[in-house]
């Protein structure tokens, strides 16, 4: 059973932002010799990691509102210099633009259901080519 987390895309306004982050994290991990991805590091490991892998994505939240994901590739305990133990979530170099959903604040991950995330945004078919505050607008009154 494939299972999703969504997580607050924390210092980033826009999805360009997002973009910009992954694609700099990207060229750093090919500049090393690996293959491109980014890497997000995260207190708590989640204990789904198979049902994660299993096709699973990280859904991002931007400004309250679901706007995006990247594909789950790994997760990988590490601990760091201070003694804590963390977990890598280690992501797709691709950031795939999703329905708008909105989501009120909260702290560290949420499981997410594939029946309760946002589609691509390239199955939206033509509400797809609509200006992103006309579908934030539409979003927000329940109508996308």
């Amino acid at each position: 059973m494939v299972l999703h987390l969504l997580k607050l895309c924390v210092g980033a306004d826009t999805i360009e932002d997002l973009r910009d982050w992954v694609s700099r994290r990207s060229m750093a991990a090919m500049a090393a010799g690996f293959e491109p991805h980014s890497i997000h590091t995260t207190r708590m490991i989640p204990k789904q990691a198979e049902a994660l892998l299993d096709g699973g994505s990280l859904y991002w939240v931007i400004k309250g509102q679901v706007q995006a994901r990247q594909k789950l590739l790994d997760l990988r305990s590490v601990t760091g210099a201070d003694g804590i133990t963390r977990c890598e979530l280690l992501l797709g170099p691709e950031v795939i633009e999703t329905a708008l959903q909105p989501r009120r604040p909260f702290q560290g991950w949420r499981y997410l259901k594939p029946e309760d995330a946002p589609v691509d945004l390239s199955s939206m078919g033509d509400a797809a080519d609509l200006p992103d505050h006309l579908r934030r607008e539409l979003s927000d009154l329940g109508l996308l």
